[in-house]
């Protein structure tokens, strides 16, 4: 595991390079895995991925990662730190995997002796949003909250939404999460922005995604397996290998090399850092990420303050 902390000041002269550069960027170009497509079939078609995939999601991050995706959430709600009384926002977790996490951590406040009235108004204030743009995602996470014996639980609250656009009042988050989803949007920046509006002053925003090895040798078989293994699992066990093809590919393009960052010296940043600037630039303060695995993964945090 490496921990870095991201600290960065930009000049006042940089802001207006940056702006220029950006405004030669196609403001309807955007990536699909390794395709350039429009802005607007971009979503469609990372809708239809996620369509295809539900039923067969969480069976194929256990194959993928050997079960290791498990760890990961856990450590990513470790650093959340959840509290009973919280108002969380769970982004891209249709599944429910870090909602359920988030809840049975808050739970295990009532084994500590809390008196039945003070339980009772934090059971009620207590409110954990699973946002996610797909529906059929989140009818698999609602299925699973049913089998686990959350079904009747009224701190879950499912959301069909857009992490673009969240329909949540401005300040009304302790937390917000995002694992494996960011990478999947449209407009990374405009995602950030909102998780910044919709988090209270001293809000914590949490993203884990999948990140680049930079370790030779292991990121040579760590591609090997992406590249080969990956999509001929996702034939044999979910029926789609394009789908889990984009997922590969979608990894090697996040973050993606937006021109914001065409005035800095490419050699001193690496991708982790690239997203730690994005996070920055969206308001939060304390940025810092965490390599697990060699960077097979990054977990990313901010606070809003």
């Amino acid at each position: 595991m490496a921990l870095r902390i991201v600290t960065r000041k930009l000049g006042s002269k940089l802001l207006p390079m940056m702006l220029s550069s950006t405004s030669r960027l196609h403001s309807h170009a955007t990536s699909f895995g390794f395709k350039e497509v429009n802005e607007e079939e971009k979503a469609q078609m990372v809708g239809k991925v996620f369509s295809n995939v539900a039923a067969k999601y969480d069976v194929m991050n256990d194959l993928m990662s050997a079960g290791l995706h498990r760890l990961w959430k856990d450590r990513l709600v470790s650093k959340l730190n959840p509290f009973r009384g919280m108002k969380h926002l769970d982004v891209a977790g249709g599944t429910g995997d870090v909602a359920f996490r988030i809840l049975e951590t808050t739970n295990k406040v009532k084994q500590r002796g809390l008196k039945d009235v003070l339980e009772s108004t934090l059971d009620e204030e207590t409110q954990i949003y699973v946002c996610d743009i797909n529906s059929k995602m989140l009818n698999v996470g609602k299925q699973r909250a049913l089998e686990r014996g959350f079904g009747q639980d009224r701190s879950l609250i499912w959301v069909e939404g857009d992490a673009e656009n969240l329909s949540f009042k401005n300040d009304s988050m302790d937390g917000y999460t995002i694992a494996f989803g960011i990478r999947n949007v449209t407009h990374i920046e405009k995602v950030l922005s909102e998780a910044h509006r919709v988090l209270k002053r001293g809000g914590r925003f949490l993203c884990l995604e999948l990140s680049h090895v930079d370790i030779p040798i292991f990121k040579e078989l760590y591609d090997l397996y992406s590249f080969s293994v990956v999509p001929a699992m996702g034939e044999m066990v979910a029926g789609d290998r394009e789908s889990y093809q984009y997922l590969v590919e979608s990894i090697r393009r996040f973050p993606p090399q937006a021109l914001m960052y065409a005035c800095l010296p490419e050699h001193t940043k690496t991708r982790e850092e690239k997203f730690a600037s994005m996070i920055a630039d969206a308001g939060f303060q304390n940025v810092e990420y965490e390599n697990l695995v060699g960077g097979v993964v990054a977990i990313h945090s901010g606070l809003k303050i």
